[in-house]
């Protein structure tokens, strides 16, 4: 499992480098025949679409593991410790239930794609939909292992507003921009 999750991680950036590059150059190759030939590609704009909503929802998945999602914990490293773990629990149950709906919602579409297709391509739109039922399903999995960690104690568990003996160390509040110079 400890090789698993990593190689995991390192397919799913590959993919996403990879729709990336097929976007960048099926983007720019229809505006250089549009405005340089006056013809374009039908299905790269399209595809590009396709393309960027899984480039977007892999990444939203591989950003929640890396704990990488903006977040304000002002308030939160302000709390005890045990304040801190309950606002940590009451969030996650909370992003388990949107996920939840996100998940329930995109099974709706992706049914409704099955008989629906796209204009150009003619490739079902359930493959769109379906993207959103892989990011809700992966971001409740890896919600419920970080909740499941807090839970029990784990010193590895993600708590906003608890310094991590692995974070760099915080700046100091002091600082300004200027006496950085």
């Amino acid at each position: 499992m400890r090789t698993f999750v990593p190689r995991l991680e390192g397919l799913v950036e590959w993919l996403m480098a990879i729709a990336l590059a097929v976007m960048m150059v099926l983007v720019f190759s229809n505006v250089v025949l549009r405005y340089g030939f006056g013809s374009g590609i039908a299905w790269a704009e399209e595809l590009s679409r396709l393309m960027f909503v899984w480039l977007i929802f892999l990444g939203a998945i591989l950003a929640l593991r890396r704990h990488a999602h903006l977040g304000m914990e002002l308030i939160q490293a302000r709390l005890p410790r045990w304040a801190r773990r309950s606002c940590a629990v009451l969030s996650h149950l909370l992003m388990l239930y949107g996920l939840w709906l996100f998940f329930v919602g995109s099974w709706a579409q992706t049914l409704i794609g099955l008989s629906t297709y796209s204009t150009v391509m003619r490739y079902p739109t359930a493959f769109m939909a379906s993207a959103g039922l892989l990011c809700s399903a992966s971001m409740m999995l890896v919600l419920m292992a970080n909740l499941w960690a807090i839970v029990t104690g784990n010193p590895n568990a993600m708590v906003p507003g608890e310094v991590r003996p692995d974070a760099a160390t915080p700046p100091n509040p002091t600082t300004t921009f200027a006496s950085a110079e």
